[in-house]
């Protein structure tokens, strides 16, 4: 069974390294939230940045921390079947209990291609472990539909649930009508699984998070009364989260000697700086991500803000499990010297 909250672990680096020591910290602080799962090197921990090595010893390391004390999630997808069927070999090795397969993003297969030639070699070749296909449109230009989806789940017992973060309800709806009442949708949006887990044509059963590396107890324990049926408390905590789910991705009006420009900056740039700006072990982005503009750190000082002012329970346990200060750290300007562009 999966449900609940699952992290999606940011990966921590310190001078353009991994920062292994870090990252055992971010587990324990995740796993005495309690949530019920971690992905390793999903997009949130910036698995296209890291290298195969990095990748792999990241998967280990999460995967033996969490043995015994809450379910691990390998993030072992790419647009190369071969490569993918490596990195699951390594993951079932490891003892990891599900894989996530990203649909294979710039070489743009057809959801045929996707189900017959990515998903399905893998999920024969690898049945002891679990298979999460991860349909995220707006990052990969492809995607695997719920037809299809459907059939794999029919075909393989280890094909029984998906990441979803379309964003797009109807197509979450088609999911649950294919693939049956025995099947698992996790969101992939913060913003979207209170409406997904209380939509009776959904049924998601919990979220692989972004915002739970800063607030794992809060987004396991709304997920919990979700379950439960308890949807009163568990709008109470997706209001109190809303400002972090908010930071997911940031967007902004630059000014340039040419004219305004868009700019946003994706995950895992937001919830990263503000971890940063907390004084948890994350450390920067590796390039081509970089910094917020200085209107961005403020969308994201705004939102920490927010959460220290009307629910300050909510980042108690940061400040508890690191020893930092956060009123502080959040309202200090000499915690932001590094963070962000002096100009655009």
């Amino acid at each position: 069974m999966f449900s609940g909250g699952y992290t999606a672990l940011m990966t921590p680096l310190k001078d353009h390294e991994v920062n292994y020591e870090a990252l055992e910290q971010l587990v324990e602080f995740q796993i005495e939230g309690g949530i019920s799962g971690i992905l390793a090197v999903g997009t949130t921990g910036e698995s296209p940045t890291l290298n195969w090595e990095e990748h792999n010893e990241v998967i280990r390391m999460v995967a033996d921390k969490c043995k015994g004390r809450c379910q691990s999630i390998a993030g072992t997808g790419s647009n190369n079947t071969r490569e993918t069927m490596e990195s699951t070999e390594h993951a079932v090795h490891v003892g990891a209990d599900a894989a996530l397969l990203v649909d294979p993003y710039y070489n743009g297969p057809s959801s045929l291609e996707i189900r017959r030639e990515y998903v399905a070699p893998v999920a024969n070749k690898f049945p002891q472990i679990q298979i999460i296909p991860y349909v995220i449109p707006g990052r990969t230009g492809a995607q695997l539909l719920p037809e299809d989806i459907a059939i794999l789940h029919k075909q393989f017992a280890n094909v029984s649930m998906v990441k979803e973060a379309t964003g797009n309800i109807d197509n979450m709806k088609r999911t649950r009508e294919c693939c049956g009442d025995d099947f698992t949708i996790l969101s992939g949006d913060d913003d979207k699984t209170f409406t997904m887990m209380t939509d009776p044509a959904v049924r998601a059963s919990g979220v692989i998070s972004v915002a739970s590396n800063i607030a794992p107890k809060a987004v396991q324990d709304m997920t919990t009364f979700l379950i439960q049926g308890n949807q009163a408390e568990a709008e109470k905590l997706k209001n109190a989260l809303k400002p972090l789910f908010g930071i997911v991705t940031v967007k902004t009006e630059e000014d340039t000697p040419y004219g305004t420009v868009s700019c946003r900056a994706r995950n895992p740039l937001g919830i990263k700086t503000l971890m940063a700006i907390m004084g948890m072990p994350v450390g920067p982005c590796r390039q081509p991500l970089g910094k917020m503009t200085k209107k961005g750190i403020e969308v994201v000082l705004g939102a920490g803000r927010t959460v220290l002012k009307n629910n300050p329970e909510i980042l108690k346990p940061v400040a508890d499990f690191f020893g930092v200060d956060i009123g502080t750290r959040l309202y200090d300007e000499s915690f932001l010297e590094g963070l962000a562009y002096s100009e655009y």
